[in-house]
């Protein structure tokens, strides 16, 4: 084979070449809607009294005070299990935003809503529906289980 043939060849599977080149486009930013991160908020008991249920004005019955059916998570900052399921409550108050709310509270900080409620292990976790009676689960909880909860407990 001659240089004259290798180049005619060469020459003629050019288009080739370029036409299955793809082209590059200039990087296009990702549109992202943009998701706010929407925190568990820590009560007293106070706050307790004013957004769940006021347990020292109807110490007989039980009689939910919030807006929507809510979580709540009695914990401690060194529970090795509380500090686990701290980051999934993050996303399920995020997840959830505008349908339940999650509340946290610290059981030193407040030991005596953690007796009321006769937490006696960490986390503990309050479910208040809407309109029927708070349920309460010990123990850590992953985030399927706890979808299921709200789904079954809180949003039926």
């Amino acid at each position: 084979m001659n240089v004259k043939h290798l180049l005619g060849i060469t020459l003629a599977c050019l288009p080739f070449f370029f036409a299955c080149q793809a082209k590059e486009q200039p990087a296009q930013p990702e549109k992202r809607a943009k998701v706010q991160t929407v925190k568990p908020r820590h009560l007293t008991k106070a706050e307790f009294l004013a957004k769940v249920a006021n347990f020292e004005k109807t110490p007989d019955r039980w009689e939910f005070l919030g807006a929507r059916p809510c979580i709540v998570d009695f914990y401690a900052t060194w529970c090795g299990p509380c500090r686990k399921l701290a980051p999934i409550l993050e996303e399920i108050a995020t997840e959830y935003a505008g349908k339940i709310d999650v509340y946290k509270i610290d059981v030193d900080k407040e030991p005596q809503l953690a007796a009321l409620f006769g937490v006696q292990s960490i986390p503990t976790l309050l479910f208040c529906p809407m309109k029927n009676q708070p349920q309460i689960a010990a123990g850590f909880m992953d985030k399927e289980t706890l979808q299921r909860a709200i789904k079954e407990v809180l949003l039926p």
